[in-house]
């Protein structure tokens, strides 16, 4: 029998052993998944970000298609649209999920915060926040090199490259909290979208104290205490010479905007207000 004929029976009947084996190994393991697993599947955006707490999308479904309820289950991604069709899938009500946004606690731009030094390196905030403090003096601020922009797998995120810092999209950003996650000094924070999009918050995570912080960066927060204690719904507290505005408490009152002699706490999303000199001129046209 010639060596090719011979090569032709041995690789056969490898391949036919093989199959054999992958047959018998489908059929004994083979697991029997619900047919809602599919329809759920297909309503989920595909990103798997994980921020519904599960491994991915396929995992999110399963999880979805086990319970009688969707209390407790969100796709951020998907948004209330999809959990509106998963609800349609399995015949139950719809449970509404609050929209949250990323915001981002520094406003250390070029203008407010010089740039003292270059980084000559990996462009990466994670490489850089482990071999230096970035290229200015604040150790608390935004490191400008955009690792916020390269995890959202929803384009929301992106950097202003007039001020040297990330800018988010909140008609694109989903609340996923990816972006929260890869920045190495948490200064993304996920908080409601709030009616109309208006919100108030610290733009500043600088905890040095207050002449400390104020040479470093224009803007920063001097934990003086004026927002806090002209706050009459109790929703500003001073820790670690920084204030912070508890989003649950707030109601938009703004009151402490006003006081802010740094202008460190930000409200956006808001009508803006006539003078009260120009408006008392447009009553007097109306009469």
């Amino acid at each position: 029998m010639s060596l090719i004929l011979s090569s032709i029976i041995v690789l056969g009947g490898i391949g036919v052993l093989s199959a054999a084996v992958l047959y018998f190994v489908s059929k004994r393991f083979h697991v029997v998944e619900e047919p809602e697993v599919a329809l759920i599947e297909a309503e989920l955006p595909g990103a798997n970000c994980g921020a519904c707490g599960y491994s991915g999308c396929h995992d999110f479904a399963v999880n979805c298609a086990k319970v009688p309820s969707l209390e407790g289950f969100n796709c951020p991604g998907g948004g209330e649209k999809a959990m509106s069709a998963i609800a349609r899938i399995k015949g139950v009500d719809s449970v509404a999920a609050r929209p949250m946004v990323a915001v981002v606690h520094c406003n250390g731009t070029c203008e407010n915060r010089p740039i003292k030094s270059y980084y000559d390196g990996a462009r990466s905030c994670a490489i850089l926040s482990m071999v230096a403090v970035g290229a200015t003096d604040c150790a608390y601020g935004c490191l400008g090199e955009g690792d916020c922009v390269a995890a959202c797998r929803w384009n929301a995120i992106t950097m202003n490259p007039l001020t040297g810092m990330p800018e988010v999209d909140t008609d694109l950003c989903t609340g996923c909290g990816v972006c929260a996650a890869r920045c190495p000094r948490s200064l993304i924070e996920l908080r409601p979208k709030g009616p109309r999009g208006m919100r108030v918050y610290v733009a500043c995570a600088n905890r040095e104290k207050g002449a400390m912080a104020i040479k470093e960066c224009k803007v920063s927060c001097i934990a003086c205490g004026k927002c806090a204690r002209s706050c009459p719904h109790d929703a500003i507290r001073i820790e670690n010479n920084l204030a912070y505005i508890d989003f649950e408490k707030c109601k938009l009152c703004r009151k402490c905007v006003d006081q802010c002699p740094t202008h460190a706490i930000h409200a956006v999303n808001f009508p803006i207000l006539k003078p009260k000199s120009e408006l008392a001129g447009t009553i007097e046209e109306k009469r």
